[in-house]
């Protein structure tokens, strides 16, 4: 307060007791900001997260690639028919029978948003081609 007041020395008392009252609350502030959070020991992190929060497990190229091949091969069955159905009347000339199923099982077993986004793209890419291919099932 003596500092303040030697400083400012020309303002008034209500202009002195504001600037008091700000510098509290900076520190007040200021020292709340600074605590120490709690130590996180690696014992107690999880095995699958490295310090900086990325992931540590990675799945092995022929993972990955038998996950590509049983995607692509969802993505190729479709259930067609030899005659159209009218359905609300709209023609529904075949079902995607595998993009259904691919959609389950990539929403059941992958736990990575990113890597459900890269499944999910292989599966509406390959399962649009392969309604104009004649592959599927004629029913």
């Amino acid at each position: 307060m003596i500092v303040i007041t030697m400083y400012y020395g020309g303002l008034g008392k209500l202009a002195q007791a504001g600037i008091v009252v700000m510098v509290l609350v900076y520190f007040f502030v200021m020292a709340q900001q600074k605590q120490k959070r709690p130590r996180t020991y690696a014992r107690n992190r999880a095995a699958a997260v490295s310090r900086r929060g990325y992931e540590k497990v990675f799945e092995s190229d022929g993972t990955y690639f038998l996950k590509l091949v049983v995607f692509v091969l969802l993505g190729t069955f479709w259930i067609k028919f030899q005659y159209p159905i009218t359905w609300l009347g709209m023609p529904l000339s075949a079902i995607p029978a595998g993009f259904l199923v691919g959609l389950i099982l990539v929403n059941r077993f992958e736990k990575i948003q990113l890597d459900r986004k890269i499944w999910y793209a292989i599966l509406i890419v390959v399962t649009i081609i392969c309604y104009f291919v004649p592959a599927g099932v004629l029913v």
